[in-house]
């Protein structure tokens, strides 16, 4: 599978990545077999990008990635994993995590620390739990109420672990794009992770921050790109960002599933390569729980669609390109 370097960093990723929040029993539990099957199948396809959190089911996607990759030659994959939640232990909790949309106890909670002493004993925690001595990646998660914690002391923080060598390449995720445009513009990151602000349903990042990433040379990374759901099927689902749908969102998936059908080509196959032909995109971050998920996403992801079909969509009105 294809691969690139991640903004001037030495830290490649290939074209498709395995997001981790799934085997963090994200909306339903799987069990660890499913979940390891899940990390072989994303191996066997090629993929050698792997994205998770300490946010993702309170640590259960991290140690169970970790314990999946730990037969792995540690220098052909790469791993990503965030800061700026600290997991506080919760003993005797009989709660379990469902409001924040994972299945697993709530044996732990969240703590928003964007300090340089949070930013370390995160990433300390995340290395344990991985089973990993480095991380290539590691990235701001949701600073979107803490730009001034999240700019003056995480990034500093981060940027001194890079020149260190700890770690490879540094960056944010977030999911809205004008923080990650400030960003851009004011730090000297490696990457952004993006989550649904390009899709075939959202173009929102494609004025500001794409063409910024590509003048400041920053690599993006690619979630969300099935909008939570809706893009994910032949026919359009019902979820869009984590809530119902708009009934004119939608009648707008819809109409673009049309024009993708006229094209024989598949609706979640339309979305993945839409998000893949922006040259500031070097990877596509997409989860999967399953291997039957990985490998249909694999296979999506290789065939071709044809140029017409964004032409048609465009002239439609139903993309901007």
């Amino acid at each position: 599978m294809r691969s690139q370097r991640l903004g001037r960093s030495p830290v490649r990723v290939t074209a498709l990545g395995f997001g981790a929040a799934g085997i963090g029993n994200l909306y339903q539990a799987v069990d660890d077999d499913t979940a390891r099957r899940a990390v072989d199948a994303a191996w066997r396809a090629g993929i050698r990008f792997f994205d998770t959190s300490p946010h993702y089911g309170l640590g259960l996607s991290e140690r169970r990635l970790g314990a999946a990759l730990a037969d792995r030659p540690r220098d052909e994959f790469t791993v990503c994993t965030k800061v700026g939640r600290l997991l506080v232990p919760a003993p005797g909790s009989q709660l379990t995590d469902e409001a924040a949309g994972f299945d697993v106890p709530a044996d732990h909670t969240r703590r928003w620390d964007f300090s340089a002493d949070g930013v370390r004993r995160s990433l300390e925690s995340s290395l344990d739990r991985l089973r990993l001595d480095r991380v290539d990646v590691v990235l701001i998660h949701d600073p979107d109420e803490h730009w001034r914690p999240a700019v003056e002391e995480a990034y500093p923080a981060l940027h001194e672990l890079r020149d260190q060598g700890v770690v490879g390449a540094i960056g944010v995720g977030m999911n809205q794009w004008r923080m990650l445009e400030r960003f851009v513009t004011e730090t000297d990151i490696d990457t952004v992770l993006l989550a649904g602000r390009y899709t075939l349903l959202d173009q929102s990042a494609a004025r500001g921050l794409l063409p910024r990433c590509r003048e400041r040379g920053v690599s993006v990374l690619a979630a969300g790109v099935f909008n939570s759901g809706v893009l994910a099927t032949d026919d359009p689902g019902r979820m869009y960002d984590y809530r119902p749908i708009a009934e004119a969102l939608h009648e707008r998936a819809s109409r673009i599933a049309e024009v993708c059908r006229s094209h024989g080509v598949a609706l979640p196959q339309a979305a993945l390569a839409f998000t893949a032909r922006h040259p500031a995109v070097a990877s596509l971050v997409v989860g999967a729980q399953t291997a039957a998920q990985v490998t249909r996403n694999v296979d999506l992801a290789g065939t071709p669609v044809p140029d017409a079909l964004w032409r048609d969509l465009e002239a439609a009105g139903l993309v901007q390109l």
